[in-house]
């Protein structure tokens, strides 16, 4: 085997747990598709548009805790995947994405297909490298795989032109050693625990960083111990078990007004592990920005974030998990926890009824929170559950009870077109594992062409597309702002395909669901499948508007 500078690529990202990557091939990258040829240790994914790819990789790193890697063309191929680009950023997903770019030559002469990446995706990935020597593009995949792990995970973009990928190199074995934990300073901890002594009504912020080994136990440990009640962070929710006494929800794009006041009345936060991005706290409203009326405190492995919005009385710029177990070491025997029972009770008692499990009834198709409610029913305790954005995703944020090692893969970044993609990269990462996609039939029509990797590998997902022939959340909005004008709705309307009929053309089990008692039935035989299976159901768009515009009395709201 000749050794070129593309397997010094392929070896470096081999050597440090890539075992897997995404690919839509295209011809400025043709050295090192030819090179993945003498990898046997890494799976390649063909997938169908680049975005698939990136989604996929995005997925793949958060699931793994290693880059999940992408590789694209130049120009239209990068375009298409910065979505996923986008997608990792959000949800601090380690991933790169390798693109091929023009010639050395040709570079910042606007040659066909040409663009500067480092313009491009330099508010996106964390670093964008465009090698110019064939020598240095094993120490720059180096690189990359060590900064999109170090602090807030995210992504990187490796740019190789397509004349540097064939040149006979060096072939370094280079493995990154993890960086050990960022530990709270001991001073720092014992006056956080100071804090914790005489707080009457903390409450924990529990964020995405907090998503890795260990977290959720460390999590749950300082939580039962020192009798604080959890709130998660956006779409964090297999975080903390749901149904467990200290739950007291989720912080969301449409919290209560009557849930927002109870959180406003705690007197201590402890944010560990989020960003208080906007969305978490409710558009930089709770805790009050930028001086919180609470004791703040705030962790958070990556500088950038803390001090960004809101001022903390005590900033942890450090692992977030370590900073839990420092301080569950430090104050484990040493408080009387028994005074905020009848918090923890208010805000878990707030929640219950916020999560309870409404009844709709609507003539235009079945409320897809009968799905969702049915699927909660039969689901196994190992649930992947890929959501994708939309209306129809609001009563899984709202009631589907989470405990892990059930997961939610939804991501942050609120992009249609991630349920289908997310789903095959979660099912090929856990094969041991049921993986269910709900997907509306706008986004499904965007990259549910993806699903084809379910057929050629055989993998187990039910997929369930809840069609109402609308872009929902879309025409909420329209609604809601222009309320005078009934029935102007342009642009959200959907004339849709037989999409039983496509997924049979695709090669796999599908059926049709156009009435309640229907669901039930499918529903079971879906979970059931040893292969890939596709529901179709005919869902509700009057059971999601808000009562105030015509929908049904306890009907969610939008949730993108």
């Amino acid at each position: 085997m000749s050794c070129t500078s593309s397997h010094a690529l392929l070896r470096c990202l081999a050597d440090n747990g890539v075992d897997r990557v995404f690919v839509v091939p295209g011809e400025s990258y043709l050295g090192v598709l030819d090179a993945l040829s003498d990898f046997d240790g890494i799976d390649v994914v063909t997938c169908r548009h680049e975005s698939g790819a990136a989604f996929m990789a995005a997925v793949d790193g958060r699931l793994t805790g290693r880059p999940g890697v992408a590789m694209v063309s130049r120009g239209p191929g990068a375009t298409n995947a910065a979505i996923g680009i986008h997608a990792a950023q959000q949800d601090a997903a380690p991933m790169i994405l390798v693109i091929g770019q023009v010639p050395k030559k040709d570079l910042r002469k606007e040659a066909f297909q040409e663009i500067d990446y480092q313009q491009m995706f330099g508010s996106l990935a964390k670093w964008v490298c465009e090698v110019t020597a064939p020598e240095d593009l094993a120490a720059a995949a180096f690189k990359a795989v060590r900064v999109a792990l170090s602090g807030l995970p995210g992504p990187v973009v490796l740019v190789i032109p397509e004349d540097i990928q064939q040149q006979q190199v060096a072939v370094p074995q280079w493995v990154a050693v993890r960086s050990s934990p960022t530990q709270p300073d001991p001073a720092t901890v014992r006056q956080i625990c100071r804090l914790l002594q005489t707080a009457r009504r903390p409450l924990i912020i529990a964020g995405s960083a907090l998503d890795r080994a260990g977290g959720r136990e460390a999590l749950l440990d300082l939580a039962t111990q020192l009798q604080i009640p959890v709130a998660v962070s956006f779409r964090g929710h297999d975080l903390f078990p749901n149904q467990h006494a200290l739950f007291a929800g989720d912080l969301g794009l449409a919290n209560p007004a009557a849930q927002i006041a109870a959180f406003a009345g705690s007197d201590l936060i402890l944010a560990l592990g989020t960003r208080l991005g906007d969305i978490t706290t409710q558009g930089y409203r709770f805790p009050a920005c930028p001086r919180p009326t609470q004791t703040l405190v705030h962790c958070i492995p990556d500088a950038h974030y803390l001090n960004q919005h809101f001022v903390a009385d005590i900033g942890v710029v450090a692992d977030p998990v370590a900073t839990l177990r420092a301080i569950l070491a430090a104050a484990s025997g040493a408080m009387d926890c028994r005074a905020r029972a009848e918090w923890a009770a208010q805000l878990n008692a707030l929640q219950r009824q916020i999560a309870a499990w409404p009844t709709l009834a609507a003539d235009d198709g079945i409320p897809f929170v009968d799905v969702v409610r049915c699927l909660h029913r039969h689901a196994p305790g190992d649930l992947i559950l890929c959501l994708d954005a939309g209306s129809f995703a609001a009563p899984v944020y709202r009631h589907f009870p989470f405990t892990f090692p059930q997961r939610l893969m939804a991501s942050l970044s609120g992009a249609m077109g991630y349920g289908t993609p997310a789903a095959v990269a979660a099912q090929l990462r856990r094969p041991a594992q049921k993986v269910v996609c709900l997907v509306g039939d706008g986004g499904f029509l965007m990259t549910g062409n993806e699903m084809v990797a379910a057929i050629e590998r055989q993998l187990p997902i039910l997929f369930i597309v809840a069609n109402n022939h609308c872009y929902g959340s879309i025409r909420i909005h329209q609604e809601r702002s222009y309320p005078a004008r009934s029935g102007r709705h342009a642009g959200t309307r959907l004339s849709n395909p037989d999409f039983v009929a496509v997924a049979r053309a695709f090669g796999m089990a599908a059926e049709h669901v156009a009435s309640a008692d229907q669901v039930e039935a499918a529903v079971s035989r879906g979970l059931r499948a040893k292969g890939p299976y596709f529901i179709d159901v005919e869902t509700s768009l009057s059971a999601v508007l808000p009562a105030d515009i015509g929908g049904q009395a306890g009907a969610v709201l939008p949730v993108d």
